[in-house]
């Protein structure tokens, strides 16, 4: 079971434990709810439609499962595994949708669901839940740029509500070792999930934005970050040079469509593009990993796709709870 944490108030520190157990053993159970080929009856061809959705979109935008996975991950996250992601701002309400940390999301991938939705609702009406669309494309999108391939437990039913406030609980690209492994535990990840997972980004771009302060505010003398490879920091310098640039980069260049080690060897070479990337050298524990993930690629994928079900998990509605959206953008 994974840690959740620890109470900052030394005087409720018996309590905040009981407390987190208790909440930790809640959704254990939650998530014992799902299960591999939960529409083995209800609806069979679910996971080949959907499946067959995202071959036909790659075909015409080939980054596009990158975008895919980050709407899984930036869902789980916000809410729990609820689809919340999916939702349409309306009726004054912005939604996460349109929080300005998923705004880099392109239009398209929505599109892509909004189409697997569209041929789920044909074969299988009000069967199949948003939430689960987007843990199984996530999947597809990593089998398709080489990673693994595995069962995806499904269940998850879709929420009804959708805030960009809320989107202050996805962590950000600045955070150092310790905020992140924070921020994992608070959705009952640990620390080893945490770098598993930060693997994703061996595929997609990132704006420059997301990590200008390396390359202009520095506290160093010439204003780059001293963990930065200074050959990797001049040619990031090229694509993005001034510090309001919001030129795209490949975030793993040396495989930006390879979903593989590579982005861990980069860490190796102080090449990782983020803050929140390099700080994962940062103590002996976490550079263990990072150099087990660079040295062996056959574990990495298969931790990385444990991770994924783990994360899949999160705060899941099941049962009765929820609803089953016939439009992924409006509740029902």
């Amino acid at each position: 079971m994974a840690s959740c944490g620890r109470s900052t108030m030394a005087a409720f520190a018996s309590v905040a434990v009981y407390s987190c157990m208790a909440l930790c053993l809640m959704s254990t159970a939650v998530a014992a709810q799902l299960r591999v080929g939960f529409y083995s009856y209800t609806c069979p061809t679910a996971e080949t439609l959907i499946r067959q959705t995202f071959n036909d979109s790659v075909q015409h935008t080939d980054d596009i499962g990158a975008d895919l996975l980050r709407m899984h991950f930036h869902d789980c996250f916000v809410r729990g595994c609820d689809g919340s992601v999916l939702i349409a701002s309306a009726n004054g309400n912005t939604a996460e949708k349109d929080a300005e940390i998923n705004q880099t999301i392109e239009e398209e991938a929505f599109q892509v669901v909004d189409n697997a939705k569209a041929k789920l609702e044909a074969a299988c009406p009000g069967v199949v839940s948003c939430a689960d669309i987007l843990a199984f494309i996530a999947r597809d999108s990593i089998a398709h740029y080489g990673g693994g391939f595995y069962d995806v437990p499904a269940g998850r039913r879709d929420g009804r509500i959708s805030i960009a406030s809320d989107t202050s609980e996805l962590p950000g690209s600045d955070l150092r070792l310790g905020q992140l492994t924070q921020n994992f535990a608070r959705k009952g990840l640990t620390q080893a999930d945490m770098i598993t997972l930060s693997g994703a980004h061996t595929i997609g771009i990132a704006h420059c934005s997301a990590f200008a302060s390396r390359l202009y505010n520095s506290s160093s003398s010439s204003g780059v970050d001293p963990t930065l490879d200074a050959a990797y920091a001049a040619q990031l310098k090229q694509q993005c040079p001034t510090a309001g640039s919001d030129t795209e980069v490949q975030m793993d260049p040396p495989s930006e469509l390879g979903f593989d080690n590579s982005y861990y060897q980069g860490i190796l070479r102080h090449r990782g593009l983020f803050t929140s990337d390099q700080t994962l050298v940062s103590t002996p524990a976490a550079a263990a990993q990072v150099n087990l993930f660079a040295r062996n690629s056959a574990i990495f994928t298969r931790r990385f796709a444990a991770a994924m079900v783990r994360m899949g998990s999160i705060g899941v509605l099941t049962g009765s709870n929820g609803e089953i959206r016939t439009n992924c953008r409006v509740p029902n």
